[in-house]
């Protein structure tokens, strides 16, 4: 029966792994010096050799001139593990036997010893698709397992391992193989097949693996089932949905000559072709980073998985734009691939997208721009202007108050007789010298609060004289109580009422201002009692108020009030 090469050409040593040189190095060591742990993580990439590497490990491990780093590969432990059926070997497939009842036969398991060999060895595959509470059955086992046990835990999603499972084992980081250790395996491997095949052929099914050899070696088992024992690249790239560089060149060309049409052309072609256009905008993206890579890092670079002819001729495209604009297509193809994935109308979006990228490469920078400007020659007015001295802004004398200050007015209203106004300034008080506060026996001491405060701010603060004007003030020992509405808190709150108040009353004294409606000055007529009964019976007895009453028995009105007298 025919084996595939993936299995066929699967490394049975250390010495025949690839691309994983710091865990070959660190697994030798620990069977060189006895250091064989009782749990290992192994995460990575897929097709990278991760399960390879732990059936390796465990011959070398069972080995019968063992436990050593090279396995005789002859005697009947390795046999049986290399084709799979050792009993000391078991391996578990954790995608179908994840649950707890698994693993609680998998402890139990545990506490037999190896029928044959030195160690029996438990390989779980895909182990982040445990459940939570199957790694909790395992957990204690795993810490503390019995001489003769080794776990090996194979996962490409090594953040889903809980940290308590991962703190109990030794873990290994598998990475993608480079681009030309991939193509010297798959040319050494074509050459055993008897398969002719050239370096532009293997950097397509390099390309294709993206650093996985297992991937790269199906894809090479299908082109020969597909194109015999000769392999040519146009049939592999056809074969294999994959793009050249020459149409992909088509795009780099229409950007370079701006050609909206050309680009039109591109999408054409490939409908006609029978392109997948998803693919076509995943190998798009791929190649306008290669360019930028090419364009920053220059030709020959291990950054860019291609041929050495290949990385000449990117080199060569990327020459003729500017990193900004690979950098701006770059960033505009991911998005196009992104919307592919949801688009109803493909064509449609790849169209619009390709349209966008000859769009984006007409921009110019805001420094490009910028210099233009400076270019023009400035007009000679403001030349002059620029070299003409600054001058210091000019000083504005403070604004003369004209009219009576708020004392006159206050006196004024109430008929007292006030100091006559001359020159439009106010008039010095007679208890201040340079606004400086007199002594205390100059001030009112007859009057209500609001006068004999407003008679000791005299004209010094004009805010704070008006918002004490229009509030009601209630002294007390030890409080004085301001009345009046919010936007007047400010004044009264003011420094120089509260040194008012303090020099009336001798010591200081709690200022406390509440927002609220002043209560009318004496002079005006008050409401009796009588009056506001009168409103109200008249108020209650209203039919809308009667049957608002009656239909919520519970409700109460609390005070009544003329809409009229309050306007």
């Amino acid at each position: 029966m025919y084996q595939v090469i993936a299995r066929k050409y699967r490394p049975q040593s250390f010495a025949e792994l690839i691309g994983q040189e710091p865990v070959r190095v660190t697994l030798e060591n620990a069977i060189a010096q006895g250091r064989i742990a009782h749990g290992y993580i192994f995460a990575g990439q897929r097709g990278t050799g991760k399960t390879t590497v732990a059936r390796i490990l465990a011959r070398c491990l069972n080995c019968e001139h063992g436990p050593t780093a090279k396995p005789c590969g002859t005697c009947s432990s390795c046999v049986e593990i290399s084709a799979g059926n050792s009993p000391d070997v078991i391996e578990i497939d954790a995608a179908s036997n994840r649950g707890i009842n698994e693993m609680r036969e998998l402890r139990e398991n545990v506490r037999y010893r190896p029928a044959r060999d030195r160690y029996k060895v438990f390989i779980i595959d895909e182990a982040h698709q445990i459940t939570n509470e199957a790694f909790n059955a395992l957990l204690k086992t795993l810490e503390e397992p019995p001489d003769w046990v080794v776990f090996i835990l194979c996962t490409t999603e090594s953040h889903k391992i809980p940290t308590t499972i991962a703190s109990r084992c030794q873990q290994f980081a598998f990475r993608s193989v480079d681009f030309p250790e991939l193509i010297e395996r798959m040319r050494w491997i074509c050459a055993e097949e008897g398969i002719a095949v050239d370096d532009e052929t293997l950097a397509a099914l390099a390309q294709a693996g993206e650093g996985s050899v297992r991937d790269s070696l199906s894809a090479l088992d299908q082109a020969i089932a597909c194109c015999g024992n000769e392999l040519r690249a146009e049939d592999v790239r056809a074969l294999l949905g994959m793009f050249s560089l020459d149409s992909l060149e088509k795009v780099s060309a229409a950007l370079a000559a701006s050609d909206s049409a050309a680009m039109l052309d591109v999408v054409a072609e490939l409908e006609r072709s029978g392109h997948n256009l998803q693919h076509f905008c995943r190998e798009l993206a791929r190649f306008f980073r290669n360019l930028l890579v090419a364009k920053i890092a220059g030709a020959n670079t291990r950054l860019i998985a291609a041929s050495p002819q290949e990385q000449e001729r990117l080199a060569g495209t990327a020459g003729r734009f500017a990193e900004d604009d690979l950098t701006r297509w770059l960033h505009l193809a991911l998005e196009m691939f992104r919307e592919m994935q949801y688009s109803l109308q493909p064509r449609f979006h790849l169209e619009l997208g390709l349209l966008r990228l000859v769009h984006a490469g007409r921009m110019s920078g805001i420094e490009e721009e910028l210099s233009k400007l400076g270019a023009v020659a400035p007009p000679a007015a403001i030349v002059a202007a620029k070299q003409a001295p600054l001058a210091p802004p000019p000083v504005q004398a403070p604004p003369v108050r004209t009219g009576p200050t708020p004392l006159q007015r206050d006196l004024q209203r109430r008929g007292a007789a006030a100091p006559p106004s001359t020159g439009g300034s106010a008039p010095v008080a007679a208890n201040s010298v340079s606004g400086a506060p007199a002594a205390t026996d100059r001030l009112p001491s007859s009057g209500s609060a609001k006068e004999r405060l407003l008679a000791a701010l005299g004209d010094k603060n004009p805010m704070s004289a008006d918002a004490v004007e229009a509030a009601e003030v209630v002294e007390g020992p030890a409080e004085w109580r301001f009345i009046a509405p919010a936007e007047y808190r400010l004044g009264i709150q003011d420094p120089s009422v509260e040194a008012a108040v303090r020099r009336l009353a001798g010591r200081a004294v709690k200022i406390t201002f509440q927002a609220g409606v002043a209560v009318a000055d004496s002079s005006e007529p008050r409401k009796t009692a009588a009056g506001e009964n009168e409103v109200t019976e008249r108020a209650l007895s209203h039919p809308d108020v009667k049957r608002f009453q009656e239909m919520f028995p519970e409700s109460q009105v609390r005070q009544v009030r003329n809409l009229k007298e309050s306007q």
